[in-house]
């Protein structure tokens, strides 16, 4: 059973993540003749649950997108409100939810044989699974046939989300290696099979 003090801890982290994704929105490139721009704010949201595990980090990006959709300007370019989540970009910030889940699962299997590659394939499984509600809500929203979709809101950003997929898990790495050593805590991410455990 937990302490206190360890909940607290467990706290502390979702808030800071949760603060780490709203922060780098900042950084938004406009793409010329679409609303979707190049964004930061998506590899934080991979790399939170790369470190965290998935139901830390799924609780960091809820807790995100919960500030933005109460009007906290912490969307991509410094936008929030409902209006976020009902545009045509919205799709990607109901997609930041399943791609926290999808790759902090992948990323909590993790053992210390493979944990490296594991890091790989749980970040760009999220960023596969990110463009699938984008993809769908962008399409709806502006009314456009899927061949149209790709070229205005995935063909631009593939080689971006590469680079950051391929970054995310250096970054995750020591982090996820060290992080319980940083607040002099017990091991926070959270074991699927006891894996953490072994390393």
């Amino acid at each position: 059973m937990e302490d206190y003090s360890f909940k607290t801890r467990k706290i502390v982290f979702v808030a800071l993540f949760a603060a780490l994704i709203a922060v780098f929105g900042i950084v938004a490139v406009p793409v010329p003749g679409t609303p979707v721009p190049i964004v930061l704010q998506n590899m934080i949201v991979i790399l939170t649950s790369l470190v965290l595990g998935t139901k830390l980090g799924v609780l960091s990006v809820a807790l995100f997108l919960f500030t933005g959709l109460i009007g906290l300007p912490v969307f991509s370019g410094g936008g929030g409100g409902l209006a976020r989540f009902l545009g045509p970009t919205g799709g990607f910030l109901y997609g930041y939810l399943l791609a926290s889940f999808i790759s902090g699962l992948v990323a909590g299997k993790a053992s210390k044989s493979n944990k490296l590659l594991r890091l790989f394939l749980a970040s760009f499984a999220g960023f596969v699974v990110l463009y699938i509600p984008g993809i769908i809500h962008f399409s709806l929203v502006l009314n456009k046939t899927l061949s149209q979709t790709l070229k205005l809101a995935v063909i631009p950003y593939l080689l971006p989300d590469a680079i950051k997929a391929f970054v995310a898990p250096l970054i995750a790495y020591p982090l996820r290696k060290n992080i319980s050593t940083l607040f002099n805590a017990q091991p926070i991410v959270e074991e699927h099979g006891n894996d953490e455990s072994k390393q």
